[in-house]
Order: C-alpha cells, then sequence, then structure tokens
C-alpha cells in the first residue's frame, strides 16, 4: 500500500492519510508514503516514534511506515462500555465496571484505563427506567424565576398574614436546600455509566436551587429579614442530608418527605393570599412532582429485583422517627402561619375554617404517603403505621 500526499505538509492532515491506511495494514505490514513537503521525513520518524509503528527508508529513498505490533495490541483488551441505546438489551450493565471510568456509555474503553472511586456502581442502586423521560421532561419545563412570577403583581395584605407568608417561606427554603444538598451529594457517588440518573439528579439540584431563590425572593419581596429557624426542623433535615445509602435516601426524602412536601405546595397555590405566592408555589409542585415520581419507579424497581430490601426501609423510617422523637418537630411558627394564611383573615369563623384546613392538609399528607407506601408494596397497616411515625417537620 502507499500514500501520495502530494505537497500536503504532514502537520496540515497528512498524518490523517497515513492513519487511514495503517488502519487497514496488518501489525508490521509496511506502507509507502510518496510527498514533497518539506521535512517530511523527519515529521513522519517522529510521529512513528510518538504512535509505536516502525519508520524506515526503502532503497530508492520512499518513506516506509510499519504498523506497530504495540499500538494494534492497544485495544484488543478493550471494552464497550454499554450500548449508548438505553433501548438495547444489556445497554446498561447491571454492574458499571470502576475500569470504566468516565467513558461515555458506548464507548471502547482502552484497557489499563484507570479506574475512579464511584462508590454507586449497581443499576439495581440508582436505577429507573423512567429516568430518561423525567430528565426530558425536567429540560423541558425550565422556567425563568425573573419572568415565570409576577413579581411585580399589585397586591396587600394586612401586616400579620405577610408575615405568615415569610415564616412559611424562611421554612421553605431550609427543606428545599436539603432537597438541593441530597442529589448533589450522591450525584458525585454515581458512576456515569447511569447517565441518564447522572442527568436527572443535576436538573434536579438545579430546580431545587431555583426554588431556594424564589421562595427567598418571595420572603424579603416585602420585608427586610426572614422568619424563625428551629433546632428541631434542623434535626430533621440533617438525618435527611446525612443518610449515606442512595436508596434509603430516596424512600425518606424523595417518597416520603418530598410526597409530604408535594401536598403542603398544591395547599398553597389554593390558599396563597397574593398571586406572588401562588406561582411560586405552582412552580415548585410541578417540580417536585417529578422527582417524587423518580423516587417511586427506582425503588419498585429496586423492590422488584429485592424485595426482601422492604423491611429495610421500613427500619430507616422506623429508626429516623427514633431519632427525631425527643424533638419538637415542625416550627410552632409554621403551623400558625399556615392556619393564618389558610384562614385568610382573624374572624374567628375564618380561623375555624384555616384550622379544619389545615388538620385537612395534615390528613391528605398522610393518604399522600399511604398511597407511595402501598404502591412499593407495604400492607394497608404498615403503610399507615409507617406514614403515621413520618417526622411532624413534614420532610
Amino acid at each position: 500500500m502507499q500514500v501520495e500526499l502530494g505537497d500536503l505538509g504532514f502537520e496540515e492532515g497528512g498524518h490523517l492519510l497515513v492513519k487511514r491506511a495503517l488502519r487497514a495494514a496488518a501489525p508490521g505490514e509496511a506502507v509507502a508514503v510518496m510527498g514533497c513537503a518539506p521535512d517530511l521525513a523527519l515529521h513522519l520518524e517522529v510521529w512513528c516514534r510518538a504512535e509505536g509503528h516502525r519508520f524506515g527508508c526503502g532503497p530508492d529513498g520512499v518513506l516506509l511506515v510499519s504498523r506497530g505490533a504495540a499500538e494494534a495490541a492497544r485495544w484488543e483488551g478493550a471494552e464497550p462500555a454499554g450500548h449508548a441505546d438505553p433501548r438495547r438489551p444489556g445497554a446498561v450493565a447491571e454492574r458499571a465496571p470502576l475500569r470504566w471510568g468516565l467513558a461515555a456509555r458506548g464507548a471502547t474503553v482502552e484497557a489499563g484505563s484507570p479506574e475512579f472511586d464511584f462508590r454507586l456502581t449497581g443499576k439495581i442502586e440508582v436505577w429507573a427506567d423512567t429516568a430518561a423521560a423525567l430528565y426530558a421532561q425536567a429540560a423541558a419545563a425550565q422556567w425563568n424565576p425573573a419572568t415565570a412570577i409576577p413579581w411585580d403583581a399589585a397586591f396587600d395584605l394586612p401586616a400579620e398574614v405577610e408575615d405568615a407568608v415569610v415564616q412559611i417561606m424562611t421554612y421553605l427554603v431550609e427543606n428545599e436546600t436539603a432537597a438541593l444538598m441530597v442529589p448533589s451529594r450522591f450525584l458525585a457517588q454515581l458512576h456515569p455509566h447511569f447517565r441518564k440518573v447522572m442527568q436527572l439528579l443535576a436538573i434536579q439540584a438545579a430546580d431545587e436551587a431555583r426554588h431556594v431563590e424564589v421562595f427567598t425572593r418571595r420572603a424579603l419581596l416585602r420585608r427586610d429579614r426572614l422568619g424563625r429557624s428551629t433546632a428541631g426542623g434542623q434535626a430533621s433535615l440533617k438525618s435527611l442530608v446525612e443518610e449515606p445509602e442512595f436508596a434509603i435516601a430516596s424512600f425518606l426524602l424523595s417518597v416520603l418527605g418530598e410526597g409530604s412536601f408535594l401536598v403542603l405546595l398544591w395547599f398553597l397555590e389554593r390558599h396563597a393570599p397574593d398571586p406572588v405566592t401562588e406561582a411560586v408555589a405552582r412552580l415548585a409542585a410541578q417540580d417536585e412532582a417529578r422527582y417524587v415520581a423518580f423516587g417511586l419507579a427506582h425503588l419498585r424497581r429496586h423492590l422488584e429485583q429485592d424485595p426482601g430490601f422492604r423491611p429495610r426501609l421500613a427500619l430507616a423510617a422506623r429508626q429516623r422517627h427514633e431519632t427525631l422523637r425527643h424533638t419538637a418537630g415542625l416550627n410552632r411558627e409554621v403551623v400558625d402561619a399556615l392556619l393564618l394564611v389558610a384562614a385568610g383573615g382573624w374572624d374567628p369563623g375564618q380561623l375555624r375554617l384555616g384550622h379544619h384546613r389545615v388538620v385537612g392538609l395534615l390528613a391528605d399528607m398522610d393518604a399522600a404517603r399511604r398511597n407511595h407506601l402501598q404502591r412499593l408494596g407495604f400492607a394497608d397497616e404498615e403503610a399507615a403505621e409507617l406514614s403515621g411515625l413520618h417526622t411532624r417537620n413534614f420532610m
């Protein structure tokens, strides 16, 4: 075989023609390189040394490149890292080898590539078949806080009602901060082979960061300081942030916590005293619904493959309840603020209505948790028990 470069310089792209010819050559087979560019022989010799090929000259001065055996063997131990199309059977490995590292799923990984210290390498630990669809939905549903919310809308609330909204927003901020930190922490531990889950966790963190922004902005819209944060609320969130196992964290945060939180956001949207509060609650709820759906889908798949994992989920809920048993739980200021916002005023009849609405909120949260637990295969009685043990801080 021979390659005609003419006056094309080796560094101008001539090397691509040589590489192309060598791909068709057997190890040790020579390719003649013809060309008149200055320093072609020097460039070719240096390149061969770097690439593991053998350089020489024929009796008539023709430049010869023999394909190196080492270069050919470089990919002999290579393996494909699954398949880029997740619909292909076996495309997503049941366990992703650490040596696949940061390679894109479907890429051929060179033997001897370094191992990365990813802790979450098992498909059962993290996967949900709906992850790709949920990510696509999340990407399409991104909204801009500056334009999606009517910050300039005219409204005039009684001072106490405005203070109640500020307290509720303060509570939402710290809970959404925890909901941001949990997926962010696991994101760095997840093998990139499970890229759709990685992308979903990343966009979840971005959504939660946006929620923190808009809740803070609503709190400071008419006031210059936020409300109160209690030790009991912080203790509840600390138990979430420090949970080391992905599946259990998904259960406690996404299924039980955000499942309850989602009901709260729809409650605030329904009883919001102003259009800004209504908008921030509605938009946040639409985002949160995706992550409740992911948590349920992931855990249902996990439990289908390992039904023996279900008692561990129940134990985690019971242990968290026991850990938080002596804490005050939900900030009393938050409960009173919810009652006042739901009442809409100070008339005794309005306050009674607000109280009934908050009682209904708690019942709806309980019903949502029971429903989620039943969908995970818990019997009705155990679902009721575990729902009743859920932290009084809602999240």
